[in-house]
């Protein structure tokens, strides 16, 4: 079986963010990292070479693959920022359909900028995530 390819790694997470070109991009990246520290009570890593990630949790699927993920996390790609386990909770829809301009595809969260949608739902479905993801992954 192949190994995960996202694992943490000692890369800078402020470099990182200091190095995106687009301004809106890095304001947002600063913002949701604040965000998603404070919900997760966990400093960020980098998880790979693009993706933010706040704790972790050990997953196991019926098939025997098995790793590592963040609890919660983003990457600001180029289309939208995607967050990740941002819609684990069964308050979910009901969230989502408050939270403004947005997408969503195989379980990840796309956002093309924090302006198009309501912050503090954002904050909401973040927190009731970290909670899920926590309590269904008991470490």
């Amino acid at each position: 079986m192949a190994d995960n390819k996202t694992k943490p790694t000692k890369l800078s997470v402020a470099a990182f963010i200091d190095a995106l070109t687009d301004l809106t991009k890095r304001t947002d990246a600063k913002t949701l990292a604040k965000l998603m520290q404070s919900a997760s009570g966990e400093k960020p890593k980098m998880w790979g070479p693009s993706i933010i990630g706040f704790g972790s949790y050990h997953y196991m699927y019926d098939s025997g693959r098995e790793g590592d993920m963040p609890l919660i996390g983003f990457s600001p790609r180029k289309a939208a920022t995607v967050l990740y386990n941002a819609t684990t909770s069964s308050d979910s829809k009901a969230l989502i359909t408050k939270l403004g301009k947005h997408t969503t595809g195989k379980g990840c969260l796309y956002i093309k900028k924090l302006a198009d949608v309501d912050q503090k739902v954002l904050e909401a479905l973040i927190v009731k995530s970290v909670a899920n993801v926590r309590a269904r992954n008991p470490s």
